[in-house]
């Protein structure tokens, strides 16, 4: 296959995973809030679709995905609300990348999605301490950050798990495999 055939290929993916995240992003928003859970956590469904991503087509492509996903955030929720999508998105997918590094392939799409659900809150939650000049925020939040990221990791890895083999027969097989 000739290169330009792959950068099509490859562009139009990245079309199809935005929309899907685009697609999520709204879904979630019209879910009420979770009662054992604090104001304003949300599943992460669309960190499902940037994991995949991450493993299927590349990490230059992931951080292009997780800067137009807080593009649009910033769209639906104001510039906050897309900065803080942006920490967040970016800090997770620096830490799901080194502990694929450092454990090669034995981390498994659960414990990657726990690390990467509670680091996106804590990303989050650094900007939001900054924005609020108050760092008493970072403990006030961090037993909730890492209850709620646990459970909403433990969500999102099982999802993805599952949905992986369809994702895989849509688009081609992964680059990884679940360890």
């Amino acid at each position: 296959m000739s290169q330009t055939n792959l950068n099509t290929k490859k562009i139009a993916f990245l079309g199809l995973m935005l929309a899907l995240i685009i697609v999520l992003l709204m879904i979630e928003r019209m879910l009420p809030p979770l009662p054992f859970l604090p104001p304003n956590f949300k599943l992460g469904l669309s960190n499902i679709i940037v994991m995949y991503s991450l493993f299927f087509i590349g990490k230059k492509e992931v951080f292009f995905l997780v800067v137009l996903k807080a593009f649009f955030n910033t769209l639906m929720r104001g510039p906050i609300g897309g900065l803080l999508g942006l920490s967040g998105g970016l800090l997770s997918v620096i830490i799901i990348i080194l502990i694929t590094w450092i454990f090669k392939k034995k981390a498994s799409y659960v414990a990657l999605s726990i690390a990467g659900a509670i680091f996106h809150n804590i990303g989050q939650l650094i900007v939001a301490s900054i924005i609020l000049q108050n760092r008493m925020l970072i403990l006030f939040y961090l037993p909730a950050i890492l209850i709620a990221g646990t459970i909403l990791g433990t969500l999102t890895g099982v999802l993805l798990k599952v949905i992986m083999p369809i994702f895989d027969r849509v688009y081609g097989r992964a680059n990884r495999s679940d360890g």
